[in-house]
């Protein structure tokens, strides 16, 4: 695979406590995503955070990896849901980290046996480049299943 380089562009104006920030996609894909303290801990209110934007990143990442290890498998999925919660939490001595990145995984992969299923999500799990970034300091923890096709 090439080497690959993307960026964002974050502004912030005013304090921490009521300041707010924007968030936009060198791509353009998304532009002034809006993202604040009081958002970021407490309800979001229609605005990210950098947690939910790792979140997405994983997600993205993941369903990616694991659509190619079932189609080099030659059982390439029909759909695959990957829903991803990251978990912020204080820890003694070091204030407030990622801890863990809690994945769920729902797909339609029709020919595919349970076990060969589960083969394809370790290796896709060892092979996302975001899990590793999120393994370096935190947990990854993964459920998974196989829908009816």
């Amino acid at each position: 695979m090439p080497r690959i380089e993307r960026s964002a562009t974050v502004t912030w104006e005013g304090n921490v406590a009521r300041g707010v920030g924007l968030i936009s996609a060198g791509s353009g894909a998304f532009e002034q995503l809006p993202y604040s303290l009081p958002t970021r801990i407490g309800q979001a209110e229609g605005k990210t955070s950098p947690e939910e934007l790792l979140a997405a990143a994983h997600g993205g990442c993941l369903s990616m990896s694991l659509a190619s290890e079932l189609t080099t498998a030659g059982t390439p999925p029909e759909r695959l849901e990957v829903k991803v919660l990251v978990v912020m939490d204080e820890v003694p001595g070091k204030g407030h980290l990622v801890v863990e990145s809690q994945v769920d995984i729902s797909a339609r992969v029709p020919g595919v046996e349970q076990a060969r299923f589960d083969a394809a999500v370790a290796a896709a799990e060892a092979g996302c480049s975001m899990s590793a970034l999120i393994r370096a300091t935190a947990t990854v923890s993964i459920e998974s299943r196989l829908e009816a096709s």
